[in-house]
């Protein structure tokens, strides 16, 4: 019989509490609206899997390592059998070293501590429950940025109201994907909405927000929903700007709001079930950074374009070399979560859309969905044809140091682990 429980504690930071999202810092001083960690237990019997997501920019491995340990330790639930996953709000608390901006350990601490006892509630108020799962589709919402011009370069956030516009790099993920579960009683315990798009509002402000993720749960609750997790996906060239027509995308408000009503939808029409094949599987790769040295990132941030201060890669490009080349790889979690047909990748990344859709098409029959922004964070991880164009997303820095075949093998080993998964219970 399926178990499943579910839980959310408020995680907003005090006033004075730094801000990340930008590479300059930020003092968030006033709340805009609460950010939240929800968790999702589901329980077999045999086999258990949960989602932990946070209104947060990342989410590094470190601390996803110490979540895990405490639950384990405290709950005596498998560590390697929890996704852990940052919405990637831009208004949200530091939670990692980004540019000039240093994380906030103290509110770390505190933000570990509350999501451990988040877990602990789940795993107590798990009753007998049904699962349904279904996808709908939403465009509009969110749209490449990349746009390639006419001398072959790419512009992040470029608009078609330049005369130089040529095409669109990439596609985007219209699919809104929903994991919804039902309680003894018939009531909704809780959703899991996967979704791609960056929700980069209200980064700059110095307000605290959990941007468009925030405005999907309040109007799911508002609903009948109490637990919305929000899994953003394969996200790191999309965007909720409108490069066809030049226009600043649409507010947070209606883009959640959208996604909200699209969820309920499907939920309405689902059918549930309390038959509901569970599985884990993840596994550590090692990635190659990008072959660079002082001398190659010399006026590296024509590339960045407006989006970063020179002076802060001035400062911050030789210890990033030093470090690279004390470490010499990088490791990444890749993690596959199956709940019924559907499996749920995770991949520690600003993940690029083509990756994510390789996935989705290579795993069929499995329903796969990726979560980016999961199990840790190693920057942005581009398709090898987007190092030819150039653009923010491939200038070398802090936040995209691997090398162009990183997306594939992160892609491969994702592949990898769904095909296991179904190969141990092909139901």
């Amino acid at each position: 019989m399926l178990k499943a429980g579910f839980a959310q504690v408020d995680i907003t930071p005090p006033p004075g509490t730094r801000k990340i999202g930008w590479l300059r810092e930020i003092i968030g001083e006033t709340t805009r609206d609460p950010l939240y960690a929800r968790v999702a237990v589901l329980d077999g019997g045999d086999e258990a899997v949960a989602f932990i997501q946070l209104d947060t920019l990342s989410i590094r491995w470190t601390q996803v390592n110490d979540i895990r340990q405490r639950i384990a330790a405290r709950c005596g639930f498998p560590g390697d059998h929890i996704l852990v996953a940052a919405t990637h709000t831009h208004a949200g608390p530091a939670v990692a070293h980004c540019g000039d901006v240093r994380r906030d350990e103290g509110y770390l601490e505190e933000m570990v501590a509350r999501v451990v006892d988040a877990f602990a509630t789940a795993l107590a108020s798990r009753q007998a429950a049904t699962v349904g799962q279904g996808s709908t589709f939403e465009f509009g919402l969110s749209h490449n940025r990349r746009v390639v011009m006419r001398d072959g370069t790419t512009c992040t956030h470029g608009s078609f109201l330049d005369p130089n516009a040529l095409f669109l790099e990439g596609p985007m993920d219209p699919e809104v994907a929903v994991l919804a579960v039902r309680g003894q009683q018939g009531n909704l315990l809780g959703a899991l909405v996967n979704f791609a798009c960056h929700p980069v509002h209200l980064g700059p402000d110095p307000c605290f927000s959990a941007g468009f993720p925030g405005v999907f749960a309040a109007a799911m609750q508002t609903a009948g929903c109490p637990v919305p997790l929000f899994l953003n996906g394969a996200a790191g060239n999309l965007h909720t700007s409108d490069p066809m027509h030049g226009t600043a995308g649409q507010p947070m408000e209606v883009v959640g709001e959208t996604l909200a009503r699209a969820a309920l939808r499907v939920i309405e029409t689902i059918p549930f079930s309390d038959q509901v094949t569970l599985g884990a599987r993840s596994r550590t790769v090692a990635l190659s950074y990008r072959q660079i040295n002082e001398a190659e990132v010399t006026g590296t941030t024509r590339g960045a374009q407006r989006f970063v201060d020179p002076a802060i890669y001035e400062r911050i490009i030789p210890g990033l070399l030093q470090r690279i080349r004390e470490r010499g790889t990088q490791p990444a979690e890749v993690q596959a979560l199956r709940v019924g047909d559907r499996a749920f990748v995770g991949i520690p990344a600003e993940y690029f859309v083509e990756h994510g859709l390789r996935i989705k098409e290579e795993t069929h029959p499995a329903h796969t969905l990726v979560v980016g922004w999961a199990n840790g964070m190693v920057g942005y991880v581009p398709h090898r044809d987007a190092f030819r164009r150039g653009g923010y997303e491939t200038t070398f820095g802090p936040v995209s140091r691997l090398a162009p075949e990183a997306g594939d093998q992160l892609a491969d080993c994702a592949i990898s682990l769904v095909k296991e998964l179904w190969a141990a219970d092909p139901r």
